[in-house]
């Protein structure tokens, strides 16, 4: 059907066609799922009853065939190529209309005209993808000869071939779709079994959740140490692997990470297939998508047990030398004062450094290592909780009279020996001739940082009347110089105003903490 004279076909209608391109094009469209489309017979059974024809077709014109995927009044699926009416029409710009096939030299001889069916009439709306590219017609077709289409029936055949397109582009693009989704689904399925290879080759365990915290993946490693069968572990039941008093502070943990997405990490104690329990550290990061929308979390589980009792045995050891070091002060606080009394004219002096030793002895105590028991109530790393340390005996009961204020400043080992000499120095200065001499005295300390350097300013109020020293300077003073000058670093101004002592002291920030 449709078909014209083998003298006129496709490849000489004065068209030059890229019959690869044609193919590729009619390949996108899906035709083999477009055959017996409800929405295109409807088509067909419409243009039909319009041009009071008794055959319409919408035909797809391919390299050696013509493929009608919906047809009224005619049985054919398909016929040829070569000799097709509509491999002319679709090459038309408007819609080709044959009065009379007999009389048209292009389709006279057309087997078609002078054999059943004996063709006389055809009106055929060409169809051009996006790209201009002819894919075939929509068309009617009448076995007696007729003058035309009526301007109706013309408008209405070219409104019809629209609709065509419109339903072949739907085919296309969900074809499209189809194949973009079964790309990705290889693409994933590919990514997973590279993944799973991958995580079943690592030393550690690996796993992954659902955005909800289900655990629904574990690598080899997983089920090799824990000894459960597979799939076992899936869900919550992971917790249940966990030493029974670590398993609320990992679940704890765990639901803090999914209410925030904050990265999880924890260190717990996980039955091993042996029944015994290691340490394990547990870490998993999650995975977010393009609006930042978390879609997965992969975690991992690393045994740390040889690790942890190596550090705990090194937290033993520490503190063990800690103790004798604090130990040893205490000794050596005690030989100074069994040496004052020996020589009761060296009592002064000797009461100092007693003071000093002690001084050093309760800021190592501060810094050292300690255990969950022992550990100060604030951080070791505080400037202020050492301050508050060392100001400790000079406070009284009910009100401080040694008060911090400013921000805090992390320190470390290196700088609590200078720091603790320097403020002992000052808080026993004014025991001595400041305003901790009198009961209504008071000092304020006020910490600022800056950069490149921290200021420490002490203000003395209340005590009696002060007056600047002599240019000598005594060896309390060759103390403050040497901590906060030769060891900090900084450098310090006395200001001596009537109502007590100023002094600031600036050190570098650096000389704080090594961090």
């Amino acid at each position: 059907m449709c078909e014209s004279s083998p003298a006129r076909s496709v490849a000489t209608s004065g068209w030059r066609i890229d019959d690869a391109a044609r193919a590729e094009t009619i390949a996108a469209h899906n035709i083999e799922s477009l055959h017996g489309s409800d929405g295109l017979k409807q088509i067909t059974d419409f243009a039909a009853a319009l041009c009071e024809a008794p055959v319409a077709l919408v035909n797809l014109v391919e390299q050696r065939r013509q493929t009608f995927i919906a047809r009224t009044g005619y049985d054919a699926p398909e016929g040829r190529a070569e000799t097709s009416f509509c491999a002319v029409a679709m090459l038309e710009p408007e819609i080709m209309v044959v009065p009379d096939a007999t009389r048209d030299p292009r389709f006279a001889d057309n087997p078609q005209v002078t054999g059943a069916p004996f063709i006389r009439f055809y009106a055929g709306a060409p169809l051009l993808s996006d790209d201009g590219i002819p894919l075939g017609s929509l068309c009617v077709i009448d076995t007696a000869p007729r003058d035309g289409l009526t301007p109706l029936q013309y408008q209405g055949l070219a409104t019809l071939a629209e609709a065509v397109m419109a339903r072949l582009r739907d085919s296309r693009d969900a074809a499209a779709w189809r194949a973009t989704e079964n790309a990705t689904h290889r693409a994933l399925n590919e990514s997973h079994s590279r993944f799973r290879v991958l995580a079943d080759s690592m030393p550690q365990m690996v796993w992954s959740t659902l955005p909800d915290g289900y655990h629904d993946y574990y690598n080899a490693r997983w089920y090799e140490f824990t000894g459960m069968p597979e799939g076992s572990t899936d869900g919550e039941e992971w917790n249940g692997m966990f030493h029974p008093d670590d398993q609320e502070r990992a679940w704890e943990t765990w639901r803090h990470s999914l209410a925030t997405g904050d990265p999880y990490q924890i260190e717990y104690r996980l039955r091993r297939a042996d029944g015994d329990y290691r340490w394990t550290l547990g870490r998993a990061l999650p995975l977010r998508d393009e609006t930042d929308t978390i879609v997965r979390w992969f975690g991992t589980c690393t045994d740390i047990h040889e690790q942890k009792q190596a550090s705990e045995e090194r937290e033993v050891i520490a503190q063990e030398l800690s103790h004798r070091i604090k130990n040893i002060f205490a000794v050596i606080a005690g030989l100074v004062g069994f040496a004052a009394r020996a020589k009761p004219e060296l009592a002064s002096i000797t009461e100092d450094l007693r003071e000093r030793i002690t001084a050093l002895g309760r800021a190592h105590d501060f810094v050292r290592p300690h255990s969950a028991q022992s550990r100060p109530a604030v951080a070791q790393n505080s400037l202020h909780g050492l301050l508050g340390e060392l100001f400790r005996p000079y406070q009284a009961a009910d009100t401080p009279r040694i008060v911090i204020t400013g921000a805090d400043v992390d320190i470390d080992d290196r700088s609590t020996t200078p720091l603790a000499l320097l403020f002992h120095e000052l808080a026993t200065n004014a025991t001595k001739y400041g305003a901790l001499l009198r009961d209504d005295g008071r000092i304020g300390l006020d910490i600022s940082t800056g950069e490149p350097t921290i200021v420490l300013r002490w203000s003395e109020t209340g005590g009696p009347p002060v007056t600047a020293p002599s240019a000598i300077m005594g060896f309390g003073s060759q103390l403050v110089e040497m901590s906060a000058v030769r060891q900090l670093g900084g450098t310090v101004t006395r200001e001596w105003l009537p109502e007590g002592l100023v002094m600031i002291i600036e050190v570098p920030r650096t000389a704080f903490s090594r961090r």
